[in-house]
């Protein structure tokens, strides 16, 4: 385990800078956001991440966190790891989303490791590990990549080895969106450890399984119809990235502007965001954009859709599951005949990153989920 610390060099920050005031700007389309990002909106948010955004206070606010780096399997793994001072406190592995970072959970870790520092209860702590996941931020690909798929199953045998390596030999897991698909897994392959997986959402969505909608009435079908066709609709995105992520890769890796336009639409077409409307703070949203553009991970962090990983999370059996925001009842009655769910809650978030726009909402959740087992 070799101790890291945040360190960008002026030189980089500079570069940036001048980077995003000599943008070579696109001519506006008719219409408005459903034919992409608006030139007038990205042209404001540049400017305010070339002018008020302040990178160095958001690399002190993170570096204020004990942060570590190992090689596990031949990749380099960057994790925060934060112990709680309450002696009984379970680990929690909390595992970020996509397009995102572990940036997700910086409002949730003093809450979780130190209740009583938040007029919290203490017999409820945590001591947390939120790695970042390969191919994202400080957890780069090496030159030239392994060839080898980084699956899903390969991530979850990887935090495994992780929190084995922190001497962790019994262990509740979290995640959201693509950390949603490593939980359970994680969950399914080191359940002699894990004592319990927690999402945020994804289970409970059709899967085409049979029988997967016997005894449910027209209603209960209309609604999942709407679902899966929000789920499925959208940009299309998802498909390309499957096919030709590299492609992308080019112009993130050339252009802070083209990468910051990618990830604002990600959180407009989970979101719906309006310009007069932003669920996550965009000072969130730039230190997210900066440090894709900094480590040079905004095409690596394509790996889940180009491996065939990014779909629903699985169903397990072998560990207590829970589901923080979890939807409808009919999804509640679908996610319980293939899981051992033991709680489905009913938190709402504005944002589908729900860390970044809602984190009392997770660490409510981790909370109650996990003081009940």
């Amino acid at each position: 385990m070799t101790p890291f610390r945040i360190d960008i060099p002026q030189a980089d920050l500079d570069d940036l800078d001048d980077r995003l005031r000599r943008t070579r700007w696109a001519g506006p389309l008719p219409g408005g956001w459903d034919r992409g990002v608006p030139v007038d909106y990205l042209r404001e948010l540049v400017a305010y991440w070339a002018g008020a955004f302040d990178w160095r206070a958001q690399e002190a606010r993170l570096n204020a966190f004990d942060q570590y780096t190992t090689v596990i399997d031949g990749q380099t793994i960057h994790f925060v790891h934060v112990r709680s001072p309450e002696p009984h406190a379970l680990p929690l592995v909390l595992t970020h989303s996509w397009p995102s970072s572990f940036v997700e959970y910086a409002e949730v870790v003093g809450p979780l490791t130190d209740p009583r520092a938040y007029g919290l209860d203490p017999a409820t702590a945590f001591h947390v590990v939120a790695p970042s996941l390969p191919g994202f931020a400080f957890s780069p690909f090496p030159d030239p990549p392994d060839e080898r798929p980084w699956s899903i199953a390969r991530v979850a045998r990887t935090w495994a080895e992780l929190m084995s390596r922190l001497g962790y030999d019994r262990y509740g897991a979290h995640g959201n969106d693509a950390g949603a698909l490593v939980t359970p897994q994680l969950a399914a392959y080191d359940s002699e450890h894990v004592v319990g997986s927690l999402i945020t959402a994804g289970l409970g969505i059709p899967t085409g399984a049979p029988g997967e909608l016997d005894g449910l009435d027209e209603d209960e079908l209309a609604q999942l119809a709407e679902l899966t066709a929000w789920t499925t609709g959208g940009s299309g995105y998802g498909p390309y990235l499957a096919k030709r992520p590299q492609t992308l890769a080019h112009g993130f890796a050339d252009s802070p502007v083209a990468q910051l336009a990618y990830l604002v639409e990600r959180f407009k077409e989970f979101d719906g965001w309006s310009p007069l409307e932003e669920p996550v703070h965009r000072d969130l949203v730039l230190t997210n954009a900066t440090l894709y553009w900094l480590t040079g991970t905004g095409g690596s962090s394509s790996w889940p859709y180009y491996e065939g990983a990014a779909g629903l999370p699985i169903d397990q059996r072998e560990v207590p599951t829970g589901v923080s925001h979890g939807g409808p009842e009919v999804m509640r009655r679908i996610a319980a005949r293939k899981n051992d769910l033991r709680w489905w809650g009913e938190a709402v978030s504005p944002s589908h990153m729900v860390g970044l726009a809602a984190p009392e909402t997770v660490v409510a959740g981790v909370r109650t989920f996990f003081g009940m087992l």
